[in-house]
């Protein structure tokens, strides 16, 4: 989406040997790993010489497990129902699951995401080696288009950052794009700047249903982006400072493209949003109509969920295109807390009845899906 240039001073790659409390713009120092992960790195999970069942993989980066890297083992894994258990340790690499790969879980072993990195740093202007850039989906350090994926205690970053190259315009960069129907993912982190977390489907007619329980996600320009029904349950939204703007606003927290024909898109519910910017720099949404699929009439609801300061409270919504004004998308709120929730100019505000709030709950949206449970 929108490219616009930053002169942070800090190589966000800095952060993977700072320590955690000076990663002010992209939180990637792993935490200390959880007592005995040196002598057992998998934890409770089993390990090679004491495998769980055949379809369990061990990762470890310094050899210790069946494979040193995590696109080794989704290799591997051919087929379904495999579970992949991961060491603690920064895995420098992109990664996908294909179609065919339905089922598969991914454990942080040290069941702390901080732990677990899976990083990269491919922009969509980045140049690929055969020729062209990877645009915004070729981006992706992480991309899941299998059925059934599940994810606990991971974290998935892209840390490529426009300060450190100023040549490229496109400067979208992409932690994970997920597609899969039934993609669940617990206690993950979502690292990144512009398009942090693209929650998408495999195609304009295929409605993905996607969860995100206790999540953190952070980036400034449309981090939250995509066509996917996905519910974020318990998931902290952080938005990130910036030095190259002179003013407001700094970015959007979500930009759905939910299908025309889709009846449910984006549900945000008991979650918090913060923010290292001044007060008032972000608005909460501007909805994505894609040229590839004008008909798109994008869905957001964020209801009892905390908004800090950092949303503009006066116009929390904008439009990304003036041919499709977010007043005419369906936009709600419902029971929101907080400065950023402070309702100054109701028509800037749209709010669900209690009526109509009873048909925007996670059940509604996820179906006879129980991820939660």
């Amino acid at each position: 989406m929108l490219s616009q240039p930053d002169h942070s001073p800090l190589s966000r790659r800095g952060f993977l040997a700072a320590s955690a409390a000076a990663g002010t713009l992209l939180g990637l120092a792993p935490g200390p790993a959880r007592a005995g992960t040196r002598t057992r790195p998998f934890g409770r999970y089993g390990s090679p010489a004491a495998r769980r069942d055949p379809r369990t993989l061990y990762v470890h980066p310094g050899g210790a497990g069946d494979f040193t890297t995590v696109r080794d083992a989704v290799a591997a894994a051919v087929g379904s129902g495999y579970t992949l258990v991961i060491a603690p340790g920064v895995y420098r690499q992109t990664v996908a699951v294909d179609p065919g790969r339905t089922e598969m879980t991914w454990i942080g072993a040290s069941e702390n995401p901080c732990d677990v990195v899976i990083v990269y740093d491919n922009a969509a202007g980045t140049p690929k080696p055969g020729g062209g850039t990877h645009g915004t989906t070729g981006s992706a350090t992480t991309t899941v288009q299998a059925d059934g994926f599940t994810a606990r205690w991971i974290t998935f970053a892209n840390d490529w950052l426009r300060a450190d190259h100023p040549e490229i315009t496109g400067t979208q960069a992409v932690a994970l794009k997920v597609q899969g129907d039934r993609s669940a993912f617990h206690h993950c982190r979502f690292l990144g700047h512009q398009d942090t977390l693209y929650a998408d489907s495999m195609a304009l007619g295929t409605f993905a249903r996607q969860y995100f329980g206790h999540c953190h996600v952070e980036g400034d320009v449309d981090f939250v982006f995509g066509r996917a029904t996905a519910v974020f349950e318990r998931c902290h939204f952080r938005t990130l400072s910036r030095t190259d703007l002179a003013g407001a606003p700094y970015g959007f927290v979500f930009a759905p493209s939910t299908a025309g024909a889709n009846p449910l898109g984006y549900l945000v519910t008991r979650s918090r949003v913060s923010s290292a910017a001044p007060d008032g720099y972000y608005k909460l949404a501007r909805p994505w109509v894609p040229s590839s699929d004008t008909t798109a009439r994008p869905m957001l609801t964020v209801r009892d969920t905390r908004l800090g300061p950092g949303i503009d409270a006066v116009a929390p919504y904008a439009n990304m295109s003036d041919s499709y004004p977010w007043q005419a998308q369906r936009f709600a709120e419902y029971r929101n807390t907080g400065p950023g929730a402070d309702i100054t100019v109701p028509a800037n505000r749209p709010r669900l009845t209690p009526a109509q709030a009873r048909s925007h709950t996670r059940q509604t949206y996820l179906g006879d899906w129980r991820p939660y449970a």
